[in-house]
């Protein structure tokens, strides 16, 4: 069961949830230095941006707690095995210190579950260590097929199941969380993302078991937390919903 937490332990512990994320097509280096400034004055975890913007990005936060996270077959998961690990490779000698890889969806949802194990142990390997998120792409798949996933995830040593890409049909729900968790257990962390846009949104979340909370919206729910927080509207209880 998820910890109950005040108003005031909220706004303490959310912040260091939260991937700050800018991962359109159309990204000025002005905008990634101010995606890594935010996070820094926010205490954000990390930010997450597109592998051409890694270098520049782990420059900025040289000596910040916050952490460059960079996308691995972004966003169809259809690259090769080899493009996967190579790019992990690449983004590893640029600076990136976590790494979210795009499933490959396609052979999962055919059934070729040996290929989407033996594609996510070679991505980890490539990360030498560092944090591997298996994006499983939910809203794509049934039930049955989300729970295999998850074990999947989990038998290949990836360190997080991620919910989606947010380029997918539908985003983060709670109810897939809770599946999620259901399934690994403690074994692996859980991201949540797509389309959370809100505190009550990244909340919910949280308590349904999410540990990270992937999102561009970081300042949008940090500004609303502080808010109802200050309003009274939060209450005691650990969610407002």
């Amino acid at each position: 069961m998820a910890k109950q937490r005040t108003p005031a332990e909220w706004l303490e512990f959310l912040p260091g949830t939260l991937e700050h994320t800018l991962l359109g097509y159309d990204v000025s280096r002005e905008q990634i230095a101010s995606l890594c400034e935010v996070a820094v004055r926010e205490k954000f975890y990390a930010v997450v941006v597109n592998p051409t913007h890694v270098r520049f990005a782990a420059a900025r936060l040289a000596g910040a707690p916050v952490r460059t996270v960079t996308v691995v077959g972004f966003p169809m998961g259809a690259n090769t095995r080899a493009v996967k690990v190579f790019e992990t490779r690449d983004a590893l000698s640029r600076g990136a210190e976590e790494f979210d890889v795009v499933v490959n969806v396609s052979a999962l949802t055919h059934g070729y579950y040996d290929f989407v194990a033996a594609e996510i142990r070679e991505v980890v390997a490539a990360a030498e260590g560092r944090p591997v998120k298996a994006i499983i792409e939910c809203g794509a798949l049934t039930a049955d097929l989300k729970a295999v996933a998850a074990e999947l995830v989990v038998s290949a040593g990836a360190h997080f199941v991620k919910t989606s890409t947010g380029y997918g049909p539908g985003g983060a729900t709670e109810e897939d969380v809770r599946l999620l968790r259901k399934v690994v257990g403690d074994a692996v962390g859980i991201k949540a993302s797509g389309g959370i846009r809100s505190y009550e949104r990244a909340l919910n979340l949280v308590e349904a078991g999410a540990d990270r909370v992937g999102t561009s919206s970081g300042v949008v729910i940090m500004e609303g937390l502080r808010y109802a927080v200050k309003a009274g509207r939060l209450g005691d209880a650990a969610v407002a919903k």
